[in-house]
């Protein structure tokens, strides 16, 4: 299989399985990715995703370039990766947290990839570059609209212009990734994080992180009008209720998603 997927409690991961390419992109890989996405985004019984690369040396380099050599298409203009990169890259459907521990190279669609997820952990290791340039290649699936909203302009600018690559250090310098971590602690720093998220209320998660994607479109009168909407919203749950009476309790809250 090209892609693992494992549920844990609360917290589904997965994981790019092809490391003998650098866990780069093939039809296979991008279908088998969209399911994965899919029953996540639709198990109730699941709050954090973890996305990551199996071996040591990539979390994904984007298209498998050996493919596109093969059948004489470009992956990227040809529809050969069909619907199976469409949704997970566009991300905006999927309102629960998700967070990539990026374990080596995370280049091209696999830096676009990572864009998706919320938040980014990353191993000393990691480099990040979008080198479709290079190759006379636009980079479309999320790179131009997503890195100038998550950097300053110049700095998405360089990235994108150059086609070169950058180290960890300077990914966490420029606010790309959220921490830095030696490779032998990335999972475990990871499921550390996931395992923190998954304790909280899943529908004011949710409510969250639908938020935050709507206050990149919103002018900011009208998102803190649908602020208000969602405040009202949790505010009525019987999780909210929960919250209230745990904490004057001492106790720990049981969620139950109503």
């Amino acid at each position: 299989m090209t892609v693992q997927y494992e549920k844990e409690e609360k917290i589904a991961t997965i994981t790019l399985n092809r490391p003998d390419v650098l866990n780069a992109i093939n039809p296979e890989l991008a279908s088998e990715l969209l399911k994965a996405w899919i029953d996540f985004s639709e198990d109730p019984d699941m709050v954090v995703l973890i996305v990551t690369g199996a071996g040591e040396r990539a979390f994904c380099v984007g298209a498998d370039i050996k493919d596109r050599n093969r059948t004489g298409q470009d992956p990227h203009v040809s529809g050969l990766w069909g619907p199976g990169l469409k949704m997970p890259m566009k991300g905006v459907e999927l309102y629960k947290p998700v967070i990539a521990a990026i374990n080596g190279y995370c280049l091209g669609g696999g830096l676009e990839l990572a864009l998706v997820c919320d938040i980014r952990i990353a191993a000393e290791t990691a480099r990040f570059g979008q080198p479709e340039i290079k190759r006379g290649i636009f980079p479309g699936m999320g790179a131009t609209q997503r890195l100038p909203r998550f950097l300053p302009y110049n700095m998405a600018a360089e990235i994108l212009f150059t086609g070169e690559h950058i180290d960890a250090h300077e990914a966490y310098r420029i606010g790309l990734v959220n921490r830095v971590v030696p490779l032998q602690d990335l999972m475990e720093t990871t499921r550390s994080l996931a395992e923190k998220i998954s304790e909280n209320a899943p529908l004011a998660l949710r409510a969250v992180k639908e938020a935050l994607l709507r206050s990149y479109e919103l002018p900011l009168e009208q998102g803190l009008r649908f602020e208000g909407l969602l405040r009202g919203i949790i505010g009525g749950t019987e999780d909210a209720r929960e919250g209230m009476r745990a904490f004057v309790e001492r106790r720990k809250p049981e969620f139950k998603r109503r």
